[in-house]
This record gives C-alpha cells, structure tokens and sequence, in this order.
C-alpha cells in the first residue's frame, strides 16, 4: 500500500494484492524479495525473517502499527473496563489526535509536531506502562497487553524520527476490507490461479479507488483501448495517468 498524501507526497497512491495459499513466511519473503526499506505492518510472525540485519538486498525496517496496540488496550477497556487499559487508550487517542491534525503537511513540519508535541506524550505513556507493568501478574489479560507494546517499543516509536511514516497502517487495513466482503459473498478463489487473478483485480480496483476513479469506468475504457494501444505507452493507462488525461480532454 502506498499513499503518500498524508505527507503531501508527489507520488499517486496504489495498493498491490499478493495471493498466498496458508500464512508461511515464506509468502512475504518471495512478495519482498527485490525490497529493503521502511515497512508498517502487524506483529505476524511470519514477517520476521525480513527484519534480520544480514537479508540480502538489506534488511526491511519495522514499523510498529499503534493501531494493533490500541485494539489489545481498547477490547481490555470496553469488555472489562479495566483502568489501565482505559487510561493507556485515553493516551493512545491524544496522539492520533496530533496525527489528524498535521494530515497533508511536509515531513519536516510533521516531524517538528511530533518532536515538540507527540514524543513527550509517548515517553509518558512508556513510564505509564512500565509502572503498572511491574505491579502485574504476567498472566493478567492487562500485563499481555502491556507487554505486546513495551516489547516493541523501538519500531512503535519509529514514526517520531520520520515525518513520511504513519502512527497505523489503517489504510492497508482499509483497502483490505474488499477481501473480507467478498469472502462471505463468493467463500472461495477455486484454486490457486484463481486466488492470483483474484490479487491482480483487488489490485486494480482498489489502486483506481483509491484514486477517486470508478474503477468500472476505468477498466471498460482500458479493456477497449488495450487492443490496439501501444506496448510502449502502457503507462498512460494507470489510473492517475488516466484520470489526468480524461481531465485534460473535457476541459
């Protein structure tokens, strides 16, 4: 998933589907093979050979999703009210707040709001759960809680140091949600192949969404053109390179 509006970046937004048969690691380590770099994603463990410092073209960066730290806090806080989890969520919600706020801006004036505001609100948060950490039991549902995010506390506080990184992946979650509709719609990809043409049209649908364009609109006039486009110039017919071009002609 790539969108890069959140910090006024130039680069259109898209998503990429892969299919995987089962949840191996194996999946991800093909998916990313070409790929070093930054990358938000779960705690799943199946991600963690992409971490080792010694992978070759070079390691990926974690980059912890507050999100998935917040669901642990918040499920705590609404099905037992627990106080510490309700006060860690309260915490949580101040900082997304911040991020709503500098949505749009350049990385270094993102970056300055987080440094003077978001980065000492995270280090009490850090003292906060350390402090009632120490005073649980390890088999509280809370101490579990606790621990996924003070375990990860490096790639969770990533996002201060880089104004082009989100505190969530919500929006690869988001874009995810048209797999999970359609599961209870037709259950089944058939095979294999199946499951990868299923990847290669979320991919397309999803990236023509995401750039505000009618994905059936667009793909019935790139399915008419393909015949006689040519080879070379396959490029004007992504999503943004379209949109801009059917804006151009009726003005």
């Amino acid at each position: 998933m790539r969108d890069d509006r959140l910090f006024a970046g130039h680069a259109p937004p898209a998503a990429a589907f892969f299919y995987s048969p089962d949840r191996s690691g194996t999946h991800p380590e093909a998916h990313l093979a070409s790929y070093a770099g930054l990358m938000q994603a779960d705690a799943y463990a199946g991600f963690n050979r992409l971490y080792e410092p010694l992978r070759k073209p070079g390691p990926i960066i974690e980059v912890g999703c507050w999100a998935h730290a917040r669901r642990k806090f918040f499920e705590l806080a609404r099905l037992k009210k627990a106080p510490i989890a309700i006060e860690a969520v309260e915490q949580i919600d101040v900082l997304f707040a911040i991020e709503r706020e500098i949505n749009g801006l350049p990385p270094q004036q993102r970056g300055a709001v987080r440094n003077e505001r978001s980065r000492p609100l995270v280090e009490a948060l850090h003292a906060f759960l350390r402090d009632r950490r120490a005073k649980l039991s390890g088999k509280s549902e809370t101490a579990k809680a606790i621990d996924y995010s003070l375990k990860r506390w490096a790639v969770f506080t990533r996002f201060l140091d880089d104004g082009r990184l989100c505190m969530s992946n919500n929006a690869a979650e988001r874009a995810l949600r048209v797999v999970a509709v359609g599961r209870k719609n037709w259950t089944f990809a058939g095979s294999d192949e199946g499951g990868r043409r299923a990847a290669a049209i979320y991919t397309l649908i999803q990236t023509a969404r995401l750039n505000d364009i009618d994905p059936q609109a667009w793909l019935a006039d790139v399915l008419a053109r393909l015949p006689d486009h040519p080879a070379s110039k396959i490029a004007d017919l992504l999503p943004w390179n379209w949109k801009a071009a059917n804006i151009s002609a009726a003005a």
